[in-house]
């Protein structure tokens, strides 16, 4: 095998690649209509607001991903009851339970003498530390995302598209919003224990936007993103392997990386095609 595959000769990095193809594939899915919808803020303010479940749990001894789900579910509850109930914009409500949330986290923090180490896995995360249970919840979380992103395509493209049309032909919009939302939390806590609350919106966005330019079609989009951010985990682990970086960081500038490189590959061929095409 050549050296620079070596790493995944090890079981706890084959564990990872494997786990964080299965984060890339919900992430990809999700990321698609994120990218679409324009909700890469309720993703960012999903990842920090999963601050205060996932110290709350590790104060108490309890799995940290029971309190990043609690947590993250929490918050999408009241981004919709405060946006009903306070008549609030939809962005304006997100940013305000966004700030409640990390600041309650923060507190939880600070009351813990011993929790240096436990920050630095929430928000860069431990892909590392992936166990063969891990890999089932995410096979799990894999399988839902992609039943309810199939279940619901013609509600999510009625809604993304118009929204009067989609009430007028009794496609519920306002239900099909609720559970892209559900979606959008489901990806953001399955990619927690990869990359942390503070990079998970990398994954999310980054693979969705490399894919875009290549594609027609929805559906193919969620394909080709879920690919990209496959290949961004495996050159991730890589890196963080011979060069000693943080793998959660790794991953995340990897799809970076590649969500630039695709956009430099299609003015590339742009210009190319016009300089075939002539004045």
């Amino acid at each position: 095998m050549p050296i620079l595959l070596e790493p995944f000769t090890a079981d706890f990095v084959l564990r990872a690649l494997i786990g964080g193809a299965l984060v890339a594939l919900v992430c990809g899915v999700v990321g698609t209509w994120v990218v679409i919808r324009g909700m890469a803020f309720l993703g960012e303010a999903l990842g920090h607001g999963m601050l205060p479940g996932v110290a709350l749990a590790t104060v108490i001894g309890l799995p940290t991903t029971f309190g990043a789900a609690a947590s993250a579910i929490a918050m999408s509850v009241l981004i919709g009851w405060v946006q009903r109930r306070g008549r609030l914009s939809y962005d304006t409500s997100i940013g305000l339970l966004f700030v409640a949330m990390l600041s309650l986290g923060v507190i939880i923090v600070s009351h813990s003498r011993s929790f240096a180490t436990d920050a630095t896995v929430m928000l860069f995360g431990d892909i590392l530390a992936i166990t063969p249970a891990d890999l089932w919840l995410l096979a799990g979380a894999a399988a839902i995302t992609i039943g309810v992103a199939a279940g619901f395509h013609r509600r999510f493209v009625a809604a993304a598209f118009d929204q009067r049309i989609a009430a007028t032909l009794c496609l519920k919009p306002q239900f099909a919003q609720v559970a892209l939302v559900g979606l959008v939390t489901l990806a953001v806590v399955s990619s927690y224990q990869a990359v942390g609350s503070l990079l998970v919106v990398g994954l999310l966005l980054a693979p969705a936007v490399a894919a875009a330019p290549w594609t027609r079609s929805i559906a193919t989009r969620m394909v080709l993103a879920s690919a990209v951010g496959a290949l961004a985990v495996g050159i991730g682990l890589l890196a963080s392997w011979h060069l000693g970086t943080a793998a959660g960081a790794s991953i995340a500038a990897s799809a970076i990386a590649l969500a630039a490189l695709s956009g430099l590959l299609v003015r590339a061929t742009t210009r190319f095609r016009r300089a075939r095409a002539g004045p």
